[in-house]
Parts: structure tokens; C-alpha cells; sequence
């Protein structure tokens, strides 16, 4: 008798690369997923139809609008003209629901609109979050010096201005948060008189949103220094505006060539937005050039260890750190990661070991004895740029190498299959069932 087959659970979404490809061809970068979100919440500060132009087909701006809507705004994303347009109405809601908050960190963005738009907001509190920790201890600082009450209340992060309306202020962040900065910068917009914001980040979606928020009328001094100067106006008005391209999507692109030893044109990208990014590709011993509508990435055939240290923006990205990390398991020699502002991007490394990287965790600091070529494996993605990473060093990977958790890349990146089999890559994706036995018998 012919056993019958195990049981199975349902089934569990992968990504499948088979390694040994040198990527060649074009790869498109759409707006910049850390800009459009916000641009999305500063809409709610207008009424009216706001056009966004150049919107990546993503997870994240799914939810987001799916947000939006919940506070009554009509939300429509053409994903072949890549534009969102929010029309926002005269009344909105106050409260973001914890389900969608949850979901994307990024909703917490809509706290500095509402609460100068409405005088209130009720936002749920960030899954894993806390009111004492460093990122939310700065909104909420900067809220209550331009005369907000904040407190939380079962889960949430209500704030109330004060009857005259949110009040202009100085406010000095004590590191340069980027989410602190866009929520203090457009609450600022409509605050009265002025306020000025000290140490606040600089990354070029900053900029983005400062353009937004003068084309809509704000009028906001020191664009692309630490210090803002935000004049504070009665009224915004609803405008139409193009995302920055996405400067990580490009460096990831930028990472696949060199991992590879490739030779990729990032249609789109911003060379100017990846100083420190493509020092490093260069002293890993890549080409790196700008062209008329992007650059051009051309790898070497192994890279050159270099030491990599993330710091805010100019310096190197943390979003781009796994992919660094995946460079440096390939390289020519030893190289030390330091991961200055979130330690438990880490997590990925562990799950290069599993490819076959020679490496050691130590804090904040990964040595890296670099190795000529990866083995395939079964691997997990923890986050979006980890998913990607694991990805791209499965390129180099001798065999197949399954990445699953690929929800977590979807929240970032349009089809990443569909782009890397336009540069050449065996790589599919699929749904695997999961046999009982493979979970140790917990299923009894």
C-alpha cells in the first residue's frame, strides 16, 4: 500500500534563487517609500485633491491609504500611472486604529497633521513601543513645547492642543529622528507664529516633504540643514507633487551589481543621495557612474573587504547595511560592520551564516572574513531590507537559496522578482506547503 502523504499546513510564500547569474541590464527606481508615506499624512493638513506622482506599487502605501480612508479621506492609487491621489474633506477623523499603526510604524506620521489640523489626535502606540523610548520621546516633546497635552491612554497617544491651537516653539531633537522631524516639521505648519526645530534630520526625504509642504503654502526656511524655521499659516492648499526617487531601492540595485560582479543601469536613482554609499562600492572596488537618468553600477570580481559604519544621512544608511553585509561575506579580506542605529538589524546576519558567511556578532559590530562564494539554504527574513539582502547574496550562492518571510519585501519593494529576472537572475516565487513533521510534532 502506498503510504499516504504527511499532512501539510497551508502554505508558506518564498522567494527561490538559483545563484551563479552576473546581473546585466536596466533597473527602474520608483518614488521613495520613506517620503511617500509622509507626503501621504501631510496631506490630511489640506483640503482637497492632493496628486502624488511617481508612487511605488507597495504594501506600505496600501495601508496607508487604507489609513487615510479610515479617517475619511478617498484614496485612489493607479498603479500604472503611478499616481495616488487623496482627497481630503473638510472633517476628519482623529484616530488611527492600533491594527493598521501595527502593521506600519510609518502611520504614526498622521500625529503631527491631526493634531494641528483637528487640535487632537488619538493614535495607537506602535506595536513593541513604548512612551519612554527615544523616537516617541521626541514627538511628544516637541508636541507639548508647542502647547499640546500628551498622554496614553489605553494603547494610544492622545494629544490636544490648546484652544487657540498648537503655538510656535523652539524645539532642539536630541538626535536626529526622522520621524520626529517630519511630525514636529508639519504640525509646525500650521502652528501660530514661529517655530524653529534644531537638530533634525536631513535626509533627502525631508526634502521631499519641506517641497511639499511650500508648494501646499507653508513657509519653511533651512531646507536641507539641521535647523528648520517653520512660520506658521492659517491654511494649506492640496497641490500636485512627484516622490523622490528611492535612494535605498537604488542602493539595493547598486549592492546586486557588486554582489554579482554585474554591470546595472539605475534608471532613476539619485547618485547625489548615495555619497557615502558609493565611496564604499569604490573602495570595494566597484565602478560607480552617474548617467543622464540615473548611474551605472559595474562590480568587480570580488570585492575588496572595506569597514562599513551606518550613521544618519549623510553618512551610510542603515537600510543599506545588510546588503553592505553581504558584500563583505563575498569579499577579499576582513571587514568590520558597525551598526550605530538599530542593533537588531543584526538578526540578518545569522541568517547570512546560514549561507555560509564567516562571521562574528559582537554588540553592534560584525567581523566579516569574506569568502569567495556562498552555499544555498533555507532562509527567514526578518525585515524588508533583510528579505531584499537575502535575496541578492543568494545570487552569489552556489544551489538554490528559498527566502521566506517575502511579506516583509513586498512592504518595500515593487516585485523584486520581476526586476532581477530583468537583469538576468533565476529567481521565482512560489507558495510551498509545509509538511507536520518539519514542526517537531507541535501540531501532536
Amino acid at each position: 500500500m502506498t503510504p499516504a502523504a504527511a499532512p501539510t499546513l497551508p502554505g508558506v510564500e518564498r522567494i527561490i534563487v538559483t545563484g551563479g547569474t552576473v546581473l546585466d541590464g536596466t533597473a527602474d527606481v520608483p518614488g521613495a517609500k520613506n517620503s511617500v508615506l509622509k507626503l501621504m499624512a501631510a496631506s490630511l493638513l489640506a483640503e482637497g485633491r492632493t496628486v502624488l506622482e511617481g508612487v511605488p506599487t507597495i504594501v506600505d502605501v496600501r495601508i496607508m491609504a487604507e489609513l487615510l480612508r479610515r479617517l475619511g479621506a478617498e484614496v485612489e492609487h493607479d498603479a500604472a500611472s503611478r499616481t495616488c491621489v487623496v482627497d481630503v474633506p473638510a472633517e476628519v477623523g482623529h484616530r488611527a486604529d492600533y491594527e493598521l499603526v501595527r502593521a506600519m510604524r510609518a502611520s504614526i506620521s498622521v500625529l503631527g497633521p491631526l493634531t494641528a489640523r483637528l487640535g487632537r489626535a488619538d493614535v495607537a502606540v506602535p506595536g513593541g513601543d513604548a512612551i519612554g523610548s527615544r523616537g516617541l520621546d521626541l514627538h511628544v516633546e516637541g508636541l507639548r513645547a508647542m502647547g499640546a497635552e500628551v498622554h496614553v491612554d489605553h494603547g494610544y497617544l492622545v494629544t490636544q492642543a490648546p484652544p487657540g491651537g498648537l503655538h510656535g516653539a523652539d524645539v532642539h531633537l536630541a538626535f536626529p529622528s526622522v520621524g520626529a522631524t517630519e511630525n514636529l516639521l508639519m504640525a509646525a505648519t500650521l502652528a501660530d507664529g514661529r517655530t524653529t526645530l534644531q537638530g533634525v534630520a536631513r535626509e533627502p526625504e525631508i526634502d521631499d516633504l519641506v517641497d511639499l509642504l511650500v508648494a501646499m503654502g507653508a513657509q519653511v526656511g533651512g531646507r536641507g540643514t539641521s535647523r528648520l524655521v517653520v512660520d506658521g499659516v492659517r491654511r494649506l492648499g492640496a497641490v500636485r507633487h512627484t516622490v523622490v526617487p528611492d535612494r535605498v531601492v537604488a542602493g539595493t540595485w547598486a549592492y546586486a551589481a557588486a554582489v554579482t560582479g554585474g554591470r546595472v543601469h539605475v534608471r532613476g536613482g539619485r547618485l547625489e543621495h548615495l555619497g557615502m554609499v558609493a565611496d564604499k562600492l569604490r573602495a570595494a572596488g566597484a565602478e560607480v557612474d552617474a548617467v543622464a537618468d540615473g548611474f551605472v553600477v559595474r562590480g568587480p570580481r570580488r570585492p575588496r573587504a572595506v569597514d562599513v559604519a551606518t550613521l544618519p544621512y549623510p553618512g551610510f544608511p542603515t537600510d543599506l547595511q545588510p546588503f553592505a553585509l553581504a558584500l563583505a561575506a563575498l569579499a577579499d579580506g576582513s571587514g568590520v560592520l558597525t551598526e550605530n542605529l538599530f542593533e537588531a538589524r543584526f538578526r540578518f546576519a545569522h541568517e547570512l551564516e546560514r549561507l555560509g558567511a564567516d562571521l562574528v556578532v559582537d554588540g553592534s559590530h560584525v567581523l566579516v572574513r569574506g569568502r569567495p562564494s556562498l552555499s544555498g539554504a533555507p532562509v527567514e527574513a526578518s525585515d524588508i531590507r533583510a528579505g531584499a539582502a537575502l535575496v541578492v547574496a543568494g545570487l552569489r550562492a552556489e544551489g538554490t537559496t528559498e527566502v521566506h518571510g517575502v511579506a516583509h519585501v513586498d512592504r518595500g519593494y515593487e516585485d523584486v522578482v520581476a526586476s532581477l529576472r530583468g537583469l538576468g537572475a533565476d529567481v521565482r516565487r512560489d507558495v510551498a506547503a509545509v509538511p507536520d513533521e518539519r514542526l517537531g510534532g507541535v501540531l501532536g
